[in-house]
């Protein structure tokens, strides 16, 4: 057994991957060539962009790797039925339907794509084999990192059972140590909290992790007093009575309005300042969470390294409190630590288990997840064409004069769409499918928010920065390459706590207005609890304001020159242009799209948006010198598709 595809799919977020060797050749998601986000449907594209990058077809695969085991799943949901019977009927009526049409004959359905996909006969298909979730995720944080031996933390919502797991990894070896179940999960209170503010659960997290540090913990003491009864090794048991995801349409109870003063928030209601202390609350008590499983990883295994993966590794400021306060020396995170991600573990535990092969470290590499840079990638031909047939203006700038034009334009503060290389996999953009602007200026974070990202300008940019003079800024404890640590910021950087603003130049960007997005509110209208915050959000707290978050806080990507040279080279010369190693770095995409794969989705994005510049390969085009016919075209498309 060589090449086994892993896959992910039918909840949320669909991927796959392709591992050659033991070694991760290409990852991807769904979402990115569907542009539906967390798009949960079968892979097709994803396993056929795999398979291209590696020049193979299905036939040339050996197993094919599924990230969960769909029958213990479905126990779960009739033992959870059955539980809260008479109640429990309305969900099961609705969830059967599905789960008889299609995920209790899964391997009937995962057949019938392959064949469609493949146009292989059933018995030419490879081996179809399934690995329970939480053991999916435990291989993607393990078996790409750099370690021999580690602890292995899981937490997301749910899988089959299991929501939270410790586990021992040596070599090739995972030996499961602990594990909490359904419905007792830290993924789904926390995104209980996220629907009770006003966010959308498996997208909104992000949301109330950037709102958090606008409040104060004050319901932190209610929450373990009536939700939750937390154990000293991290485990809890959740009161039920609180919460109604386990067979309701919603995910808290009326209970659990009364207990905070009110129903849910409405998406188009003014964020308040309930909800800023909310937020913060429940980020206290995961990150208490997070903290204490550690410490009992760190008894059970004696590790010196400790490896995450699930959902809740995604919370960048519960990560930078572990790597401060934990008790490890060495912390990896997988950068696709949720569902996507499954389907690279998937196809680590057929290599390592299934077939038997050893484990062998990447001699001199961070790790084995190739920068995350697993996607597609489009050569100069390819970028060529697609902007002959849209008829832009456009140059092709050799790298020597590409660098320095592209960071002095950034530097007189363009917003420039980077597009290179191959496409990250994961939800982090890492410097080939991003949007840059300069960390310095004090309008930036909301030109991005309003003018380009259309989201909540409370919502705070990431800054990456050359490897090599992250500490000049940043008080980071090793490296952060995936950007999944917040730190805080050097003190010499911080400027003092004056109450000054700073002024926009265009009415549009008074943070007043906000969330503009969100809440569809008006410049004419805000709250004064909101347009407090938005007050706060205005104050220049650092030498880069554009990416300091209110708390004195970044979530930072470090750009090492091996793994990504062009991304290097640009911060390199933006650091000779403009003496700052540091860029804002957030995704390339638009109105709550998922982030560009092709060129085609990038010049879109490009002419829908007030972006400044787009760097294609080495194709510089500038807005001012596009034709209004076609900018105008783009805008309406993405006016009707809103």
């Amino acid at each position: 057994m060589q090449k086994i595809l892993g896959i992910s799919c039918f909840y949320h977020d669909s991927a796959a991957a392709l591992l050659v060797d033991g070694k991760l050749v290409a990852a991807a998601q769904e979402e990115r060539f569907s542009r539906l986000k967390h798009d949960p449907a079968f892979p097709a594209q994803a396993i056929q962009s795999c398979l291209d990058q590696a020049g193979l077809v299905l036939a040339d695969i050996d197993a094919v790797v599924f990230y969960d085991k769909p029958l213990l799943k479905f126990e779960r949901l009739l033992e959870t039925f059955l539980a809260h019977a008479p109640f429990g009927l309305p969900a099961f009526c609705r969830a059967m339907p599905v789960w008889l049409k299609e995920k209790l004959l899964l391997k009937t359905v995962l057949r019938q794509e392959l064949m469609a996909l493949s146009g292989l006969a059933k018995t030419a298909l490879p081996k179809l084999l399934f690995s329970q979730h939480h053991q999916a995720h435990a291989a993607s944080a393990f078996y790409p990192s750099p370690f021999a031996r580690a602890a292995v933390l899981c937490l997301d919502g749910v899988g089959e059972w299991v929501s939270a797991s410790i586990w021992l990894g040596e070599n090739e070896q995972l030996t499961p140590l602990t594990e909490q179940h359904f419905p007792h999960s830290p993924g789904l209170l926390y995104s209980a909290f996220t629907s009770y503010c006003g966010f959308k659960v498996n997208s909104g997290e992000y949301k109330l992790m950037g709102l958090a540090p606008y409040g104060e913990p004050v319901y932190v003491d209610l929450i373990h007093q009536h939700l939750l009864t937390l154990h000293e090794d991290g485990s809890f048991v959740l009161n039920p009575d609180y919460f109604d995801f386990a067979v309701g349409k919603r995910m808290t109870s009326s209970k659990f309005h009364r207990l905070f003063g009110g129903p849910p928030r409405r998406a188009d209601e003014p964020i308040s300042q309930k909800q800023m202390d909310l937020a913060r609350s429940i980020q206290q008590v995961i990150e208490d969470i997070v903290l204490r499983m550690a410490h009992h990883a760190k008894q059970l295994t004696g590790c010196q390294a400790v490896c995450l993966a699930g959902g809740v590794a995604l919370n960048c400021v519960a990560n930078g409190r572990l790597m401060r306060e934990g008790p490890f020396k060495h912390v990896w995170i997988q950068p696709a630590a949720g569902d996507a991600g499954g389907a690279v573990g998937a196809a680590y535990l057929a290599w390592h288990q299934y077939a038997g092969q050893p484990r062998q470290l990447a001699a001199g590499a961070p790790d084995q997840m190739q920068g995350s840079y697993l996607g597609p990638e489009y050569s100069d031909a390819a970028i060529e064409q697609q902007l002959q047939a849209t008829h832009l203006s456009y140059q092709h700038v050799a790298d020597a004069e590409l660098y320095p034009q592209v960071a002095d334009l950034l530097a007189n503060g363009k917003v420039v769409g980077w597009f290179q290389g191959r496409m990250e996999f994961g939800p982090r953009a890492l410097g080939n499918r991003s949007i840059l602007g300069d960390p310095r200026s004090p309008q930036m974070q909301s030109v991005l928010n309003l003018k380009i990202k259309n989201r909540e300008s409370f919502r705070p940019f990431a800054p990456a920065v050359l490897q090599e003079m992250a500490s000049r800024y940043f008080q980071l404890i090793g490296t952060s390459p995936y950007m999944l640590l917040c730190c805080q910021l050097r003190p010499e950087l911080l400027l003092p706590a004056t109450g000054k603003t700073a002024q926009a130049d265009n009415d549009e960007y008074q943070l007043s207005a906000e969330p503009a997005i969100a809440n569809k509110q008006t410049a004419a209208s805000p709250t004064s609890q909101t347009s407090n915050v938005f007050a706060r959000l205005a104050e220049q707290r650092s030498t880069l304001p554009a990416i300091t978050h209110v708390d004195l806080s970044a979530r930072v990507q470090t750009v090492d020159a091996n793994t990504n040279p062009r991304f290097h080279a640009l911060l390199r010369a933006f650091y000779q242009q403009a003496g700052v190693a540091v860029l804002i770095n957030t995704s390339f995409n638009v109105r709550g799209e998922p982030p560009v794969c092709s060129p085609k989705d990038a010049i879109e994005g490009f002419l829908a948006t007030d972006m400044d510049v787009l760097v294609l390969g080495n194709y510089l085009l500038l807005k001012r010198n596009q034709p209004q016919a076609a900018i105008d075209r783009a805008r309406e498309r993405e006016f009707a598709d809103d």
